[in-house]
């Protein structure tokens, strides 16, 4: 299981490099011709209307621009975190299962009894006990790390 996260997280970290680049290369593209395309229009504003109206009609394509980056960017971000919500629930189901299945696997059970038998009942209910109050640690903990997201 901490393989197949160890996994997840790589190749979702090559995803995101790889978009990254292209993202990187689109914006430079983008870049250059809206220069050109900014030029035109201010000089086509500036030669009919003035240079006042040139500037105000730059800058509200500029803020259009900026707009539709900030929405793009937010639906973005709102998209990975849905997934990643979905990813812990399902990653939590799957937590659930499999200790349930290995409380009731008879092998298991026959090896906890075998452990019993071995080490004996008075020395293994204290390490049982400080076992036991680890594990409410760490489950509050991760309790605690979880409850701020929502």
């Amino acid at each position: 299981m901490l393989q197949r996260l160890v996994d997840d997280l790589r190749s979702g970290m090559g995803d995101s490099l790889r978009r990254t680049g292209l993202a990187v290369a689109a914006a430079g593209a983008l870049l250059v011709a809206t220069s050109f395309f900014c030029a035109a229009v201010f000089m086509f504003v500036l030669l009919r209307e003035g240079a006042v109206a040139a500037c105000l009609a730059g800058g509200v394509v500029f803020l259009v621009v900026a707009l539709l980056a900030a929405g793009c960017y937010m639906f973005k971000k709102r998209q990975d975190r849905l997934r990643l919500e979905q990813r812990l629930q399902q990653a939590a189901r799957e937590a659930k299962s499999t200790a349930s299945s290995l409380l009731s696997d008879p092998a298991t059970l026959a090896m906890g009894l075998q452990l019993v038998r071995l080490v004996g009942i008075k020395r293994l209910v204290p390490l049982l006990a400080i076992g036991g109050v680890a594990l409410g640690l760490l489950a509050s903990q991760r309790s605690r790390r979880e409850s701020p997201a929502e």
